[in-house]
């Protein structure tokens, strides 16, 4: 997006998300579902005999692949049920860090001590930076993380805003750019703050002359710093190594030639961050990743650890020692976390500065994630070509049996033209994600935030939900680009 003539901020319009439909609107696995519940019909026809009892299974199918149950179709749910059922009969909704006993073993080295699905993470350091690059070895993916320290968006002219996203823009382009990259997460918390920052803060810059403004002043910090909140801001960058396998062999092979390979992409995003103003600092090294993933799994311990900087650095101890996953949410030592994704991005024309209802927010703890993931030319070329030919192979089957193709319809081909025409100018197509992870002490806490959480999405003009029976799982997203 290029910045007006007249430096006012420009707005900007989302793609509705894609419902990879093959005929009439459906799906694929509707497709299936529907041709399975037909086919006893259809035997039944031929053979001559059982039509009555094949009448009901096809009306369930075409139920189960038409009807929507709380925002998916029933034939949607079946994958998360027959996942949660397995998961429950197997006990791996119940995380336990083995602590004494015959089964107390030590982990292996470079193993994170996370539960779940990023119980297979490893950490490798990078023999020249320093920094714990997280190893997913099913993904194939090796991610650095890096600290973002930025001016409140909110306050800054339209002019200097429509400047920043245009800068942004260009960062989004470099990563894509080298075709190494999986996917890059920005990520933004918010923890309770111990008062430490504004303490220091005061020790550094401030006069204590003994005058009443002072005495006024440090009193305000001694009884305010406690009670508020540390905002950390962080981007993870993560390298496919199986796109960059080239590269990687050059530099030396296997982990340490992928770290190569990355310190590279790190410093490029570097540079494009400060083009974009914002200030990236050193990626992070093990005790600052242990802080990070012990915080995201009990923010309460938050204050305590920036009040004595040298506890809590261990990696191989930065797990949780107890999680329990339920059907709507996730218990982790002594915070309860929701999970909710956001399933449409606003479909009206909106301005950049869209999230700050949710950003800004105050009194809940949360943690917002997007995932950006680029997508390869020539993939993002066939989708494309896919999708504008099922909404026209639709529209012509539609004024064939007499039916009109209604407005949802015309933007999503709209949407599809218009994606094929930035990607003939020049553009990369990145697909995003976006999570958020609501923190609480107690079960009723949790259910007030979710909704204040959910009501500020409202004011964002984004519709969340809440991803039942998939918590776990989003709630490792959310930490790791995994």
């Amino acid at each position: 997006m290029s910045a007006p003539a007249t430096g006012r901020l420009g707005s900007v319009k989302f793609s509705r998300l894609s419902k990879r439909a093959l005929i009439l609107g459906l799906t694929a696995t509707q497709l299936v579902t529907i041709g399975l519940g037909a086919l006893p019909l259809v035997v039944a026809l031929y053979s001559g005999s059982g039509t009555l009892l094949a009448i009901p299974v096809l009306v369930l199918a075409t139920a189960a692949a038409v009807v929507r149950l709380g925002g998916r179709h029933v034939i949607d749910w079946i994958p998360i049920a027959a996942s949660w059922t397995w998961r429950t009969t197997t006990g791996q909704l119940h995380y336990r860090a083995r602590l004494t006993g015959r089964r107390s073993r030590p982990r292996p080295a470079g193993t994170l001590a996370l539960p779940g699905d990023t119980a297979a993470l490893r950490q490798y350091t990078d023999p020249v930076t320093g920094a714990v690059l997280v190893h997913d070895s099913h993904a194939n993916t090796l991610t650095a993380i890096l600290p973002v320290t930025h001016p409140a968006f909110v306050l800054l002219d339209p002019g200097e805003q429509q400047r920043r996203v245009t800068a942004w823009g260009r960062v989004l382009a470099t990563v894509s750019r080298s075709g190494h990259i999986a996917a890059l997460q920005v990520t933004e918390r918010t923890l309770p703050g111990s008062g430490a920052s504004l303490v220091d803060w005061w020790k550094a810059h401030g006069i204590d002359d003994g005058s009443f403004a002072s005495r006024t002043y440090a009193d305000l910090i001694d009884r305010a710093g406690p009670a508020g909140e540390q905002h950390a801001t962080t981007i993870a960058l993560s390298l496919d190594m199986s796109a960059a396998a080239r590269s990687a062999r050059a530099a030396g092979g296997g982990l340490r030639g992928a770290a190569a390979v990355l310190r590279q992409e790190v410093e490029t995003l570097t540079i494009a961050l400060r083009a974009a103003d914002l200030t990236p600092g050193d990626p992070y090294d093990a005790g600052r990743l242990a802080v990070h993933l012990r915080t995201a799994y009990d923010p309460a311990i938050g204050p305590a650890l920036e009040r004595h900087p040298t506890l809590g650095r261990e990696l191989a101890a930065a797990g949780p020692i107890a999680v329990t996953e339920t059907w709507g949410n996730l218990r982790a030592d002594a915070g309860y976390h929701c999970v909710l994704w956001i399933s449409q991005w606003p479909q009206s024309q909106t301005y950049p500065g869209f999230l700050a209802p949710l950003l800004l927010s105050s009194g809940v703890q949360r943690t917002v994630s997007l995932t950006y993931r680029p997508v390869r030319a020539d993939v993002a070329v066939r989708e494309l070509r896919r999708r504008r030919t099922g909404h026209l192979s639709d529209a012509a089957q539609r004024a064939r049996m007499g039916q009109t193709t209604d407005a949802t319809d015309r933007a999503e081909l709209s949407d599809v033209l218009q994606q094929e025409a930035d990607l003939a100018a020049g553009h990369s197509l990145l697909t995003a994600t976006g999570l958020i992870t609501i923190s609480a002490p107690d079960l009723a806490r949790l259910a007030h935030d979710v909704a204040a959480v959910e009501q500020a999405a409202i004011q964002a003009s984004v519709e969340t939900r809440r991803l039942w029976g998939q918590q776990a799982q989003a709630f490792a997203r959310s930490v790791l680009p995994t």
